[in-house]
């Protein structure tokens, strides 16, 4: 198997009082749009959450083939979903995802694969150096022993695990922006007001 997609969900939103990932967005749960991006592209799809309760929602909401897998309970942070993710993947690259982007570029997504062979990791950055980690792809068997040597160092950052990692490409976001010039891409749905623009959004490209 070559490619992954896992896919975390474990996040819970107080300000829209329920599992962001089930919210609708054009009649579909955003973690359906999140999937429909990915579908093609890899061999295996996980969604990472945090308790039985949503384990048992999500696995009503998703296709069958979908793996929903539980965190590790005593440490919930992004990187330990990331970490059982990793250590469940199939595929030899792996590309992270937050459940909250809907308008994720399936373009880019290619991209970053062809951009990982031969690298431990393919990372967007933008002109402020800022990272999207989770939005990128990954070595899986480098990234899981980096996600490890973090987390056993007590550190729950991704930015922990990518500086345990060689080899990493950074591809800024002003290429990116070549195959989706308003970087849609990374629009999160945090508040009522992104789902709002995301709905526009989606309503404008039909």
């Amino acid at each position: 198997m070559e490619k992954t997609a896992v896919i975390l969900a474990g996040g819970s939103s107080n300000r829209f009082g329920q599992d962001k990932g089930l919210l609708q967005l054009a009649n579909k749960p955003l973690i359906k749009h999140v999937l429909k991006a990915v579908n093609s592209l890899v061999d295996e799809k996980l969604v990472i959450i945090n308790s039985q309760a949503q384990a048992e929602n999500y696995k009503k909401t998703l296709p069958p083939e979908v793996k929903v897998l539980i965190d590790k309970e005593e440490m919930h942070s992004p990187l330990a979903g990331v970490l059982v993710g990793f250590e469940e993947a199939s595929g030899k690259h792996t590309v992270l995802l937050p459940c909250d982007t809907p308008l994720v570029s399936k373009e880019i997504l290619s991209l970053l694969f062809e951009l990982c062979v031969n690298r431990n990791a393919a990372i967007p950055r933008w002109p402020n150096c800022y990272l999207e980690p989770l939005q990128a792809v990954y070595c899986t068997k480098p990234a899981l022993e980096a996600a490890k040597a973090a987390l056993c160092e007590g550190k729950m950052n991704l930015q922990s695990m990518i500086n345990k990692l060689r080899g990493v490409r950074y591809v800024s976001t002003l290429v990116l922006q070549q195959l989706d010039p308003e970087l849609k891409t990374f629009l999160n749905i945090n508040t009522p007001l992104d789902l709002r623009r995301a709905d526009a959004l989606l309503e404008h490209g039909k």
